[in-house]
């Protein structure tokens, strides 16, 4: 029996200055504390047997993943499997004033939030981060693999993986900026699930569009 271990990484903090809900635009990269996040990570992971580094094409997911790589001489892979979700509220400053997303204009994308109608649906998420989970435990295999990727797809797998309903409450989302959730497989068979904050000590100072249950600010 061969045991890999494939952690789940939520990039740092993301500079966004008019806070705005990024999701899949290009062009935010991290913060300086963001950055302090991925080489704390990076010295976490230092003492692990980390195989491969792959990592969402968005920057703020390929700078989480550098650090890490660098120490054990890899080179990141990008793959758009691990994407964050798309999002019908894209480029609007949701968290300015909430209001906004009662304008009748956007009712049309209330008619099924099981799904969720105003963004990609969770199975979807499911699909393709399953896929990709299972190349890296592949490429990884009797080692680790690190997958940066972003809060919704990795809080949706959790809860697939939990047997917990996939629609759910952004605010309770235990997943932290820089976050890792581990997931251990005997062979090809899931044996574990951890969830843990590395940099968690940095959260105080760090602000996040969506923080759920952890000690960041709400950016706004």
């Amino acid at each position: 029996m061969e045991l890999t271990t494939v952690h789940l990484v939520r990039h740092g903090e993301v500079d966004n200055p008019e806070g705005i809900l990024y999701g899949q635009r290009p062009g935010f990269h991290l913060t300086e504390l963001g950055h302090t996040m991925a080489q704390g990570l990076a010295e976490t992971f230092a003492t692990h047997d980390i195989r491969t580094v792959i990592t969402s094409p968005l920057e703020r997911a390929q700078e989480t993943g550098a650090p890490t790589a660098e120490v054990f001489g890899l080179t990141i892979r990008t793959d758009e499997r691990v994407i964050e979700a798309d999002n019908n509220f894209e480029g609007l400053d949701v968290n300015k004033n909430r209001l906004i997303l009662a304008h009748p204009k956007f009712w049309r994308w209330y008619s099924n939030p099981l799904t969720p109608s105003w963004g990609e649906p969770y199975t979807d998420i499911i699909k393709r981060m399953s896929a990709a989970i299972s190349q890296a435990l592949t490429e990884a295999q009797g080692g680790e693999a690190v997958i940066v990727s972003h809060q919704l797809p990795i809080w949706t797998m959790r809860r697939f993986i939990e047997g917990k309903p996939l629609a759910h409450d952004p605010r309770k989302r235990e997943c932290s900026l820089c976050s890792v959730t581990s997931l251990t497989f005997a062979d090809r068979q899931l044996i574990s699930l951890k969830y843990w904050e590395p940099v968690g000590h940095l959260l105080h100072k760090a602000a996040d569009m969506v923080p759920g249950t952890s000690e960041a600010a709400t950016k706004k």
